[in-house]
């Protein structure tokens, strides 16, 4: 898990989910590029871990973007259950290539706050951050 985190005004703080480590680095890139401060973790037990971890260090993600699915591992739903049921005003975003994937189409049902098709572009990345920030 990578936490390392930066410091620049007025920027959200971000949580990203996502098994693949290139994935992981150029939305950080992007996310940080916007302002935001990142942390990054690879599967959902991992960002589980980290935002409870946040909460009770005081240090709350403003956001959650989480990968909808993770080979062998916890993926963005099953992962957004168990952050919801700790912070049930949780803003999480699923990410996913599968457009078809059910969650993705009824995103609202699973508590989800919206979606985010991969891959995604800067514009379209920066204009999703932006709703669900304000």
């Amino acid at each position: 898990m990578n936490t390392q985190q930066t410091n620049r005004e007025g920027g959200a703080n971000i949580l990203v989910m996502d098994d693949e480590e290139h994935i992981r680095s150029i939305s950080k890139k992007m996310l940080e590029k916007f302002g935001h401060t990142v942390a990054l973790t690879a599967d959902g037990e991992e960002a589980v871990t980290e935002y409870q971890r946040a909460m009770e260090d005081g240090d709350t993600y403003h956001l959650v973007i989480m990968d909808l699915t993770i080979p062998g591992g916890k993926g963005g739903k099953e992962a957004a259950t168990e952050i919801l049921s700790l912070d049930p005003d949780a803003r999480i975003l699923v990410s996913s290539g599968y457009s078809n994937d059910p969650v993705m189409a009824d995103y609202k049902a699973y508590g989800l706050k919206g979606i985010i098709a991969k891959p995604f572009r800067l514009a379209e990345l920066k204009d999703t951050i932006d709703r669900f920030l304000d």
